[in-house]
């Protein structure tokens, strides 16, 4: 099958993307030094903690002043209003209940306490310091018969809507705390006393006001004594990275340069003799045609010194093209797809010119074609395989496309068989982007991005 590949043409960023991308990549590199996320992890912790610490310690002291209102209510019911109460005011006598009226008002209406009710098992209030409510009856809620029976007591914010507080309705939000008292001859009634939530968030913030500067404080001390010895690691780890760099590069320059000098010897060494033997056989055969015997063997060796020749420069290419830096990566990638043509493939290359473009961008563009161009020949056994180069304003673009078995690009590579995945952090660096197409029966194309200065 054929493979047309029509050279792509990409049309130029704008000048606000460009700005834009520099600004995420600037705003990402700020990010990623280690103290930055050291600090930026140590403030989230501080307002994740002050919040936290301010709702638990909210809660904490919200129950405190809970529980504070319900044993000041007990503490009423059992030595204020049962030993005050008398039989006339359950009756109704108007005299008795104004006696006990101030009383309460006297040593029960203290404090914090708003208002205070006191109710029978049917619901009838048999008194209140809001006297219109004395007399009036009102269905008591399950928790309220619960503490009239069993004693106790219990809390709960006031439903102001209710017609039994509608005297309280200007008086913000309420706690009504529910115990039980006995009145003379055994009977049991519900006292309610009434108490101010906002005292109770008042409360609240006052112990969370007491606590807020020591979290904070504890949190800054730590992060005052931990930035330093991070700060400090930190540029160890640079340092160390910077060193492991150094070696790397000098390492990879290392190979560049000897596997440079392994090719040039061999291409003007070994190469040349066997090329000028293999011209010396030809002539003898030649001259050795009165006897055809003698002719043939001299000229199976120059086939075979010519054969030689033809596997030792593919083997030069393999090591380092020598004509990469010469003669450009055009000859380079004609000299790297030449085995292809010698088995019967098609080959089509198509190079635009590279000649301005940095020596390490014409040899990544030479590395990840030749990684291409091998697994194509080794494993897709294609019919055709095209190479292209073209490039645009800002960027310069490699395809190695054939139309062989293809792949699974998904699956993993056996061990040994890590070919163009091996390439990805080489073309990270660069800036460039590599991806690889392909599926089992529809070819493999091998698409390399890197931008140019």
């Amino acid at each position: 099958m054929p493979v047309t590949v029509a050279p792509r043409r990409y049309r130029p960023l704008e000048a606000n993307q460009a700005d834009g991308r520099r600004a995420v990549g600037l705003a990402r590199h700020w990010f990623s030094h280690p103290l930055v996320q050291f600090f930026t992890a140590g403030a989230v912790a501080m307002v994740v903690l002050v919040v936290g610490s301010g709702w638990l310690s909210e809660r904490a002291a919200t129950q405190e002043a809970i529980i504070d209102a319900r044993a000041t209510t007990e503490l009423l019911g059992r030595s204020v209003v049962q030993p005050t109460l008398t039989r006339g005011v359950l009756q109704g006598n108007a005299a008795a209940i104004d006696r006990f009226d101030r009383q309460m008002l006297k040593r029960a209406m203290v404090g914090d306490v708003l208002r205070i009710k006191m109710w029978t098992r049917d619901g009838t209030i048999v008194y209140s310091d809001q006297t219109r409510l004395i007399g009036d009856r009102f269905a008591l809620a399950g928790e309220e018969l619960d503490v009239l029976l069993d004693g106790d007591s219990d809390a709960e914010l006031s439903d102001l809507t209710k017609p039994e507080n509608r005297f309280e309705r200007g008086s913000g939000r309420l706690l009504e705390v529910y115990t039980q008292v006995r009145a003379p001859g055994g009977q049991r009634l519900l006292f309610e006393a009434y108490f101010s939530y906002d005292d109770v968030s008042r409360r609240s913030a006052e112990v969370l006001n007491a606590f807020r500067p020591i979290t904070i404080a504890g949190l800054l001390v730590f992060l005052a004594i931990t930035g330093p010895l991070v700060w400090v690691l930190t540029r160890r780890l640079d340092a160390a990275a910077a060193a492991r760099e150094r070696l790397l590069v000098a390492a990879v320059e290392a190979s560049d340069v000897e596997r440079r000098r392994i090719a040039r010897d061999l291409h003007d060494g070994v190469v040349q003799q066997l090329a000028g033997t293999s011209f010396a056989l030809s002539a003898a055969a030649r001259d050795a045609r009165e006897r055809p015997e003698r002719a043939r063997q001299l000229e199976d060796l120059a086939s075979g010194v010519r054969h030689s020749l033809r596997s030792l420069r593919s083997l030069l290419v393999e090591i380092y093209p020598p004509e990469l830096q010469t003669a450009g990566l055009a000859a380079a990638l004609d000299d790297l797809v030449a085995p292809a043509t010698t088995a019967g493939v098609g080959v089509d290359v198509h190079v635009v010119d590279t000649s301005d473009l940095p020596d390490e961008t014409v040899a990544l563009l030479w590395r990840v074609a030749q990684e291409a161009v091998r697994n194509a020949q080794r494993h897709a056994q294609p019919p055709r395989l095209a190479v292209i180069v073209t490039r645009d304003a800002d960027r310069v673009v490699l395809e190695v496309v054939d139309d062989g078995v293809g792949f699974d690009p998904t699956i993993p590579p056996t061990a040994g068989h890590l070919g163009l995945r091996s390439l990805h952090d080489l073309v990270r660096d660069a800036g460039g982007d590599l991806a690889v197409t392909s599926s089992p029966g529809h070819g493999t194309r091998v698409r390399l991005e890197v931008p140019t200065p």
